[in-house]
């Protein structure tokens, strides 16, 4: 980019990251408005994303939201469960609003909502699942910036970031790199040294696979097991316990029960006798 300062300039790195992250990667489908950003098409029918245009977008995306002197003025959303993390994780850093879920309808144009909110910027990560924010977002001048694929439609779209946005880590590399772009442009984070936040962060984790992760790592023991050993262990112990001491002889615990039903069947017929005397 040479209309911008070299310090803006991508590196070696972060377009190893682009392309390691299938950034690169579009849809077989193409829209008209998405044709400049193709650099070309494979012979599967894939268009590849210019990952030097996905880099240019980057950066005049995070010009855009340092511009904005309050970071709670920028509202980030992700409807898709891949980018859910991510929205919540660039929030964290840059102090942006992060919608994760569903978007209920009025949050931007019916001011009697709980929700209700009044964004300078909105992020967007996926211009079809996230439809009802761009439009709600055009009935109120409310600038759109958005994760676009090679297939995805551009309307009421200020900035489109060419990336591909159906690859979960592609979707938590763009917004890592765009958090760490707008903090650098902040001031906060120096471009001499690296970010401590490392890009694993942001990515989506599904909860079944980290469910299996533990199972074969051994970090969730089964929970029936060990209540049986626990409960066999205090019986063998208790057992033992009293062995040692000297207190526990069957024969002698059956002698004692045996004197003393015998006792108490004497005093109740003297109890009996003295009854029937006092009726008479």
């Amino acid at each position: 980019m040479s209309h911008v300062p070299a310090c803006l300039n991508a590196t070696e790195e972060d377009i190893q990251l682009l392309l390691s992250a299938k950034a690169h990667l579009g849809a077989q489908n193409v829209d008209s408005h998405m044709l400049p950003y193709v650099h070309k098409r494979r012979d599967d029918g894939v268009h590849l994303i210019n990952p030097v245009k996905t880099w240019e977008k980057l950066v005049l995306a995070a010009r855009i939201i340092a511009a904005i002197e309050d970071p709670h003025d920028v509202c980030v959303i992700s409807s898709r469960p891949s980018g859910q993390r991510a929205v919540l994780k660039f929030g964290a850093n840059t102090g942006a609003q992060a919608i994760a879920g569903r978007f209920t309808p009025g949050n931007f144009t019916n001011y009697i909502t709980r929700k209700f909110k009044e964004p300078r910027l909105i992020v967007i990560t996926d211009t079809r699942a996230d439809e009802q924010a761009i439009r709600e977002a055009s009935y109120v001048n409310i600038p759109v910036i958005a994760f676009c694929n090679t297939d995805s439609s551009l309307k009421h779209v200020d900035v489109a970031i060419p990336i591909n946005n159906s690859s979960k880590h592609a979707i938590g590399l763009g917004y890592w790199l765009l958090a760490r772009e707008v903090l650098r442009l902040r001031g906060t984070l120096s471009r001499d040294e690296a970010w401590d936040i490392m890009v694993d962060m942001f990515f989506y984790r599904d909860p079944e696979e980290v469910e299996k992760e533990q199972e074969a790592a051994g970090e969730k023991p089964e929970e029936g097991n060990n209540w049986e050993a626990a409960e066999g262990g205090a019986a063998a112990a208790a057992l033992a316990n009293a062995a040692a001491g000297g207190n526990w002889d069957p024969t002698a615990a059956e002698g004692d029960w045996s004197a003393e039903g015998g006792a108490s069947a004497a005093d109740w017929a003297t109890d009996g006798a003295t009854t029937s005397g006092w009726g008479a």
